[in-house]
């Protein structure tokens, strides 16, 4: 086994651009061109070359330079996922690992100048999403502790209380939980159940009496809370002169110096769990546990020594959600590593697909490679392609993120529209890295299934992004009630004369979609020929229109639908709602499908430089595929709502498989943007012996030629491959 990636199917660089030009041996070359495995005659432009270093760097993007760093970092072997590790060992490792980053300051970036840091949370973001290729329990150990618990104090703390609690947090000498979830109360923070009650005569200034009242309200799922954690940011319901004001933020110590649970703490143990298992997952309550008035984290509510309570903020609502909004910095990782996963398993699954040979074409000395099958394509590109999507718009949450949390542009509605992109694309990349993941195991076969080649842990441990920093689902119906709201904000500028005529107009436009004459331009436009159709399809104005048209539609439908709600109680109306979630979760989707492709077109606009004319022409098929894979997927609302004609919905399917062939060629370069190195593939399949055992057989077959003019037959062929794999 070498230690890079398999190189002899590979093209060789050329000095000038980095890009890479075709050799004799090349077997990316695509069906149709030069190997004779049943090519679909589509033409390839050989003139377009993705510069690999120049697309890489676009990847990479503002904080290219801490996500180097980091990448260096997490091909450490020190950093690894243990594969035979016990849950204990698993523990104590990351433990190490995580001590290793805090002296090493790896978050120094986030913390503000006064506090001796830079202020750049976009570059600590980015270099905490790096560590997933590493192993996903310390990425998200290390978000518990400075993601989360370090954060809640430095957004939630005034400045006395950052420079009490944050060096301790910084330097891992006070581990720390973050105990939001409850039991019974997962998603739904404004409904918890733990009470904060202060007690103006206790201590010097009054006290905070913490409680969890019944078992459901214990926190649960806590990352720390079973063996390490010493302290933990505590949301609670703050009570204060018989007045609940709503859940806000304490900091409560839980365990001393030796690790003791302090009086009036339980915890549990939650146990060995379905991937992460180098976190110590668990739950707290608390028994009366008094904490000092100063404990309260008041940037946004404080409470006097009197008991009188006081917040920069009237409304009880918005001082929740602004609360709230501070700790979005969770979603915006999870976003990008989980992107970064997926890049991980595509190139272990299409660098594979570029050895793997199985079954014999023309030639009978060599088996047919598996990227040059079309339903090996059609299983990987759709998923690379989303994957770029999701990496530029990433890269536009990353930026956002950074203005707000900076201070540079914090706004009121800088947040909201912060808060709604972070929602948006959390639940569509973790979604997108759990089917990448699987799809590139199967695609794999049984090695796929072998613990080494990292698919089947990558998997498990990735599993519960989909759960935690807000649930997909719940993700999805806040950002869907963004939008009615934006919705319902546009109608409000409109008279009551006004609203009737924009309905009745709506209604003439749903109608015209559904009569033949849309139906007819299109037909008109494409003259029937298909390569018209094609031309028409994979234009930008055309994909951005479908989308938006979409996104916007669905929005609208759902609005109108849910018009009454108006006059109805509160009982009724959330009733009614609820019949219409289903919709409301496929209006956030489509939406996140336009986010996604108008951040990937402004990343190819943006390309610039030695080699960007190839590299935008090659991006922009990925684009294309990756739109019109969108509209494909929901051809059947298209052609429902009368958006797309008959001809061109038949021949979408087919603009489709031409999009892949055109891409086979760019394959290996498309994952060697991503950046993906050896320390962070440790997968044999991806390092070169698969292609040794095929260049085994294919040598055995080619002496045999040499030695008989006897023909080989294909089951030599595969009882040769099979002896070869054994040999292994």
């Amino acid at each position: 086994m070498t230690a890079q990636p398999a190189q002899p199917t590979r093209p060789a660089r050329t000095a000038q651009t980095g890009t890479r030009t075709a050799t004799a041996t090349d077997d990316s070359t695509a069906p149709g061109t030069t190997t004779p495995t049943g090519p679909i005659p589509v033409p390839v432009d050989g003139s377009a070359r993705l510069d690999v270093e120049l697309v890489s760097e676009a990847l990479l993007g503002r904080w290219a330079d801490a996500r180097r760093v980091s990448r260096d970092r997490a091909a450490l072997p020190a950093f690894h996922r243990p594969l035979d590790a016990s849950v204990a060992e698993h523990r104590e490792r990351v433990y190490a690992q995580l001590q290793e980053l805090a002296d090493q300051q790896v978050s120094l970036p986030m913390l503000p100048e006064h506090l001796g840091g830079p202020n750049d949370n976009g570059a600590n973001v980015a270099a905490f999403e790096e560590l997933v290729v590493a192993d996903p329990s310390l990425q998200i150990k290390a978000g518990v502790q400075w993601g989360l618990f370090t954060s809640a104090i430095v957004q939630l703390g005034d400045e006395e209380q950052q420079k009490a609690w944050v060096p301790g947090a910084m330097s891992l000498e006070t581990p720390g939980a973050f105990a939001m979830t409850e039991i019974g109360h997962g998603s739904d923070v404004q409904s918890l159940a733990t009470t904060a009650t202060f007690d103006p005569d206790g201590g010097e200034d009054g006290e905070w009496v913490l409680h969890t009242p019944f078992r459901a309200a214990w926190k649960d799922y806590l990352g720390n809370a079973a063996i390490h954690a010493r302290a933990a940011t505590v949301f609670a319901r703050l009570i204060t002169n018989g007045v609940d004001h709503g859940v806000h933020c304490f900091y409560v110590p839980v365990r001393d110096a030796e690790g003791n649970l302090l009086p009036g703490v339980s915890s549990e143990d939650d146990g060995e769990k379905g991937g992460l298992n180098g976190i110590d997952n668990g739950r707290l309550a608390f028994d009366h546990v008094r904490v000092p008035r100063r404990n309260l984290l008041n940037r946004y509510g404080d409470v006097a020594p009197d008991g009188t309570y006081s917040s920069p903020i009237e409304s009880p609502g918005r001082r929740f959600f602004t609360m709230i909004g501070t700790l979005v910095q969770g979603r915006v990782s999870l976003d990008g590593s989980a992107i970064r996963a997926s890049q991980l398993a595509l190139h272990i699954a299409i660098t594979y697909a570029t050895q793997r040979r199985q079954f014999t074409a023309a030639d009978p000395t060599r088996e047919t490679v598996l990227m040059d099958y079309q339903a090996h394509l059609h299983r990987l590109l759709p998923k690379l392609a989303a994957t770029y999507a999701g990496a530029f718009a990433h890269e536009q949450l990353l930026q956002a993120f950074d203005d707000v949390f900076s201070g540079r542009g914090d706004t009121p509605e800088a947040r909201e529209d912060l808060e709604t992109l972070a929602a948006t694309l959390k639940p569509t990349s973790t979604r997108l890295a759990l089917d990448t993941i699987q799809e590139c195991r199967e695609a794999c076969g049984g090695s796929g299934f072998m613990a080494e080649n990292q698919l089947v842990g990558l998997h498990q441990d990735l599993d519960v992004y989909a759960t935690f920093e807000g649930d997909n689902t719940i993700l999805l119906q806040l950002v869907a009630k963004r939008l009615l709201s934006d919705y319902t904000s546009e109608l409000r500028s409109v008279d009551r004369a006004g609203i009737g005529r924009f309905i009745a107009q709506r209604a003439e436009v749903l109608a015209k979609r559904h009569t033949p004459w849309a139906r007819l331009g299109q037909d008109l436009a494409d003259r029937g020929d298909p390569r018209r159709a094609f031309d028409s399809m994979r234009s930008a104005e055309f994909q951005e229109q479908m989308l938006a048209d979409r996104a916007r539609i669905k929005v609208e439908e759902v609005a109108l639908a849910l018009r009454p709600t108006a006059r109805m109680s509160p009982a009724d109306a959330a009733a009614e709602v609820n019949k219409h979630q289903v919709e409301m979760l496929d209006a956030a989707r489509a939406h996140a499908d336009l986010v996604r492709w108008r951040a990937f077109t402004a990343g190819i606009e943006a390309l610039d430089g030695p080699g960007a004319e190839g590299s935008r022409a090659v991006l922009t098929d990925v684009r294309d595929l990756f739109g019109l894979t969108a509209i494909h997927d929901d051809l059947a609302w298209f052609l429902l709502s009368g958006m797309i004609s008959p001809q061109r919905g038949r021949q979408i399917g087919a603009d489709l498989r031409r999009l892949l062939w055109r891409l086979r060629p760019h394959v290996l370069d498309l994952v060697a943007a991503f950046d993906i190195r050896p320390g962070h593939v440790r997968a044999p399949i991806a390092l070169g012996g698969e292609q040794e055992r095929q260049d085994e057989a294919a040598a055995y077959f080619r002496a045999q030629r040499a030695s008989s003019d006897a023909p080989v037959s294909e089951k030599a062929l595969r009882d040769v491959a099979k002896q070869s794999s054994r040999r292994r």
